[in-house]
């Protein structure tokens, strides 16, 4: 389905978390379509804004260092903005269960804070909302669409699903065209990989290059299915461009699903060389680990023209290439 992407040439677009792994590959794409980006981050350490990640575009942006939890800043940022990628949020799922007030603050009362903001200040603006598969909790069958029960098993995924939820209430209520995606695992170029705060393949990567091996929680037959940064990235736009993605709710994800073992195997292989080990699960992991998922994304294909293009083992070559370069700006 051809794009009509003249509508960000000159555009006045907001993009919250824009220091972070998507935001900052969403940035790099809008300044290519010759849209006038600011990049909204608080870089609190424990989440993923790094600088580096726009260090190429720089120039071509401009970064506002402000919380999503400040509402002044927030209504005067969203004043006049034709576009707001709302991308910004505590993504890890083990910290809302230690800190469940602060994913609460973030997650959900931000979210509010910043659609009340739209309300009174801004109610021509479109909303494209970053929220995730966690909100399904443990899948009762697969794929995964989007008429699975709701069910999250931790506070990340409550608070997620509240903060998508205000988003399609007030597209509803107040006309303020919004929409939200529920994303799967991201992976690529950006992503937070000196832990394991925003997702288990990032911590791979890094002890993949650091000689150490994978370590998998149980048995490894767990699958996923992953998407690729810049499949990720034509799915905001998509959204963002298209009318029939207001109010709407759309899974992404992809055809290929690998068990944990199969995907370390790969791993190791594109890398040449390195292992991987089977450790038990910790507790604390165990009882919000959802098992197996992978999605159903036929609603945003037929809706949106929307499919993943990127192949898991060449996302998997061009992530690893990237940190083999970069990691002294990740982890050093």
């Amino acid at each position: 389905m051809p794009r009509d992407y003249t509508t960000f040439t000159g555009a006045d677009v907001l993009i919250t978390g824009g220091l972070g792994f998507i935001g900052s590959a969403l940035a790099r794409r809008l300044v290519g379509l010759h849209a006038k980006v600011t990049l909204v981050d608080s870089l609190i350490p424990e989440y993923g804004g790094n600088v580096f990640n726009i260090h190429d575009i720089r120039d071509l942006v401009t970064v506002d260092l402000t919380d999503v939890r400040d509402a002044g800043a927030m209504a005067a940022l969203i004043q006049k903005r034709q576009f707001l990628f709302n991308l910004a949020g505590q993504t890890s799922h083990l910290d809302s269960m230690t800190d469940p007030l602060t994913d609460l603050n973030i997650n959900a009362a931000a979210q509010l804070q910043i659609l009340e903001a739209c309300r009174l200040h801004n109610r021509e603006v479109k909303i494209v909302f970053a929220s995730t598969r966690q909100v399904y909790g443990r899948p009762k069958y697969l794929p995964v669409d989007e008429n699975h029960p709701i069910n999250p098993v931790d506070v990340n995924g409550i608070n997620k699903l509240a903060g998508e939820w205000y988003h399609l209430l007030y597209n509803d209520a107040y006309r303020i065209r919004a929409c939200a995606l529920r994303l799967t695992n991201t992976y690529g170029p950006g992503m937070r990989v000196k832990d394991a705060r925003q997702t288990f393949l990032g911590i791979w990567i890094r002890h993949l290059i650091e000689k150490k091996p994978i370590q998998i929680f149980g048995n490894g037959d767990q699958r996923r299915d992953f998407n690729f940064v810049s499949d990720v990235v034509d799915a905001l736009l998509f959204a963002a461009v298209s009318d029939n993605s207001d109010g709407e709710v759309f899974n992404l994800g992809h055809r290929e699903h690998v068990s944990l073992t199969e995907l370390a195997k790969t791993l190791i292989q594109i890398n040449g060389g390195g292992g991987y080990e089977l450790v038990p699960f910790p507790e604390d992991r165990k009882t919000i680990d959802i098992g197996d998922y992978y999605s159903d994304f036929s609603k945003i294909d037929k809706t949106l023209g929307w499919a993943p293009k990127v192949k898991l083992e060449q996302g998997l070559k061009e992530t690893l290439d990237y940190y083999r370069a970069n990691h002294g700006h990740y982890w050093d």
